[in-house]
């Protein structure tokens, strides 16, 4: 038996090693060319489509008290959906309760003076009713000289002070009718921060924040609850210059979310007047390329109602724009919809 010599081991340990290092080479060419056929394939975007990552947003509202007072009760937990005038805490009344009894003592104390006023009014009207009738009886009586002249002056006298003082009277009734409506306005003033003690939700909405539990102490202005207004949900992106300047607001949009296979309708609905990312003196052509837009796409509102339990705030993705009127079609990745929903009219 021949024993092979220690050359001839190393030139087949060589061949082997050589062949090992051709098929990783062939392989890593495999994996990158279908990597870059995969990215090819997913990451591009047809001619008259851009895009930009972005999440969902929307507008956050805060309840808060209009007055100084203590939480009696909160209604509402983290993540309840709300509907528009429902009640979501109470604030205490008892220090305004006390208050409004007194400010209707007050009415009706101002209200008596002012009955009070107007009989007196009625007195003097009576007076100067008997005194103009002695004024006219006296006229008649000084030309046939049944009484002097001194007597007409007298019941002339009389009837011109009964005159003043009704006029006085009548006056006082005003001013009682007055007062009367200032302690009004404050039974009214009382009445209306006792209403804005009841914290209703202005828009429909889901519950973000609870801010303040019962039998806390707030401050005027103190917040209780946050809530997201779900009428207005929305995604920004932000596009460079040339993109941004050719996007006609009211332009068909398409959002995909991370990790699902299909695209939620949407337009345009602003477009930042103000650059960002970029210095404020731009002198080159290649600082003009860094200047990025803010694009807001927002989701139709009768959409976001249909799924209204879907909707997550802070949910990335991408958001597809149209920079044409009559750019080509959607492509298939972002034509499909949720189940039931509708197609736009104007795919």
């Amino acid at each position: 038996m021949t024993i092979p010599s220690n050359d001839a081991k190393a030139s087949r340990r060589r061949i082997s090693a050589r062949v090992l290092l051709i098929l990783v080479i062939v392989m890593a060419a495999g994996v990158g060319g279908a990597w870059y056929w995969w990215q090819s394939q997913h990451g591009k975007v047809l001619e008259g489509l851009v895009s930009g990552n972005g999440r969902i947003e929307s507008d956050q509202v805060d309840i808060a008290a209009k007055l100084a007072g203590r939480i009696r009760e909160v209604l509402v937990q983290e993540g309840d959906l709300v509907t528009a005038g429902q009640v979501l805490a109470r604030i205490d009344t008892t220090e305004l309760q006390a208050q409004r009894a007194k400010y209707v003592a007050d009415v009706a104390s101002e209200d008596a003076s002012m009955l009070e006023a107007k009989a007196t009014v009625t007195q003097r009207q009576a007076e100067l009713a008997l005194k103009k009738a002695n004024l006219r009886r006296a006229l008649k009586l000084v030309e046939t000289g049944a009484i002097s002249q001194e007597d007409r002056d007298q019941a002339q006298s009389d009837h011109d002070s009964a005159r003043a003082v009704l006029d006085a009277a009548q006056r006082i009734v005003t001013a009682r009718e007055r007062s009367v409506t200032a302690a009004q306005a404050l039974v009214d003033q009382i009445d209306a921060q006792i209403a804005d003690t009841i914290l209703l939700a202005p828009v429909r909405g889901r519950v973000l924040y609870r801010l303040a539990n019962p039998g806390e102490v707030l401050s005027a202005g103190g917040k209780v609850l946050t809530i997201i207004n779900l009428s207005e949900i929305y995604m920004e992106i932000y596009l460079p210059s040339e993109q941004a300047m050719r996007l006609p607001i009211g332009s068909q949009a398409r959002i995909q979310f991370d990790g699902t296979d299909f695209a939620v309708p949407a337009k345009v609905s602003f477009v930042s007047p103000e650059a960002q990312f970029t210095p404020k003196q731009v002198e080159t052509r290649s600082e003009r390329d860094k200047l990025m837009f803010r694009i807001k796409l927002r989701i139709p509102p009768s959409l976001v109602e249909r799924h209204i339990e879907q909707v997550k705030t802070g949910a990335r993705g991408i958001g597809y724009v149209r920079l044409d009127p009559n750019p080509p079609k959607w492509p298939d990745n972002l034509q499909k919809r949720l189940q039931d929903d509708p197609v736009d009219a104007g795919d």
